[in-house]
């Protein structure tokens, strides 16, 4: 699929406004498809107004309006300050809660239902890249729950579509339900048995079973399978944390080497491991 419109890439500012007004209280993978406003910085007198969609290839992006006065429920568009027509910031898990304008609200500013070039970004969205595309977007900003039933219809048709198996697996561990992800991730290693990802996921999902002699098997095919520091790091932590909490000294010690291999001094992953140190002979 192609996406024909230009962007001009914004930071996501929006990530450090000063949070006070309730009225800001819907995330923004809620408010796709949505007139919105963000709260104003500390200091500033303006609002920002703008759109929020999915691009399938680039993940949730706020399409820019105008600065916007607010008092009460009554709304006004304030002139531009920038003379592109077409600033964009992609969202993430950090940005803050938007204000969600209501049909009367719209109206009242005279911006259309949908702007016009969101056909653009809608017209190929059954396709099942899209799809899978969306769903790895809502995974990524948090919201999992959202991504959940998008991947499985695309699974029903298409189990091995690239990308589609790891998105699904990860909804499923990021919502608890494990065993589905389990599930999901034999089936994909049958079909791809070299796949890190697949690893990773199932070691996850089994250790969250308690079931930490098959963790283990799943993390260290994963280790063979994948030069990245940060990512054995990582599979080596969640084992290490399994181990902590079970009070297994003689397993603790053999993945806090793993950790201690890959992580960089002043990683997280170290953090952990000397929390774990310090906390072994206290409750869990």
């Amino acid at each position: 699929m192609k996406y024909l419109l230009p962007i001009f890439i914004l930071c996501c500012q929006f990530a450090f406004a000063q949070k006070q007004d309730t009225r800001f209280n819907t995330k923004f993978y809620d408010a796709v498809d949505k007139w919105v406003v963000f709260d104003k910085k500390e200091g500033e007198q303006s609002y920002s107004l703008g759109f929020i969609y999915i691009d399938p290839q680039a993940g949730f992006t706020y399409n820019y309006e105008s600065a916007l006065e607010m008092q009460g429920s009554k709304v006004s568009k304030l002139p531009r300050l920038v003379n592109d027509s077409n600033i964009k910031v992609r969202l993430d898990r950090n940005t803050f809660d938007v204000l969600v304008l209501s049909h009367e609200q719209v109206k009242s500013l005279g911006l259309p239902a949908e702007p016009e070039w969101l056909a653009t970004y809608k017209v190929n969205q059954d396709f099942i890249e899209a799809r899978v595309g969306i769903g790895s977007a809502y995974n990524a900003a948090g919201a999992s729950h959202h991504a959940l039933p998008i991947l499985q219809k695309a699974y029903e048709e298409n189990p091995h579509y690239p990308g589609l198996e790891f998105e699904l697996a990860y909804a499923y561990n990021a919502t608890q339900s494990f065993y589905k992800a389990v599930i999901v991730l034999n089936r994909a290693i049958e079909n791809d048995p070299s796949n890190f990802w697949y690893y990773r996921e199932l070691g996850f999902s089994l250790k969250h079973l308690n079931n930490l002699p098959e963790a283990e098997k799943a993390y260290r095919k994963g280790f063979e399978l994948s030069t990245e520091r940060d990512q054995r790091a990582e599979m080596a932590i969640n084992m290490a944390q399994s181990y902590f909490n079970t009070k297994d000294r003689v397993k603790f010690d053999e993945w806090k080497k793993l950790v201690e291999a890959n992580a960089d001094p002043d990683s997280m992953f170290m953090a952990y491991i000397k929390y774990f140190e310090e906390n072994w002979a206290k409750p869990i």
